[in-house]
């Protein structure tokens, strides 16, 4: 059984958001739009501040951090809702 509480996607997203306003690394305009669940690892989306070609920017690695740092943070602790 598992210790995981469920909840809702925009639940989530708000906490998931509230933690990256709240973090060190935090770029204005960086926000999780979206989460999806798979194989019990929550994975986070949005703006990942491409340059004009469609290429990363600086910006672009902060953010995969950024979404890579609440999937480890929020992953053990919570389930999205069904």
């Amino acid at each position: 059984m598992s210790d995981k509480k469920s909840i809702p996607q925009d639940s989530l997203l708000l906490i998931a958001n509230q933690l990256i306003q709240d973090h060190d690394a935090y770029i204005t305009g960086m926000r999780a739009t979206s989460v999806e669940e798979k194989s019990d690892v929550l994975v986070f989306k949005g703006e990942y501040f491409l340059d004009d070609n469609g290429l990363p920017t600086v910006k672009t690695t902060a953010v995969f951090n950024m979404f890579k740092y609440l999937a480890h943070k929020l992953s053990p602790e919570f389930t999205l809702q069904d």
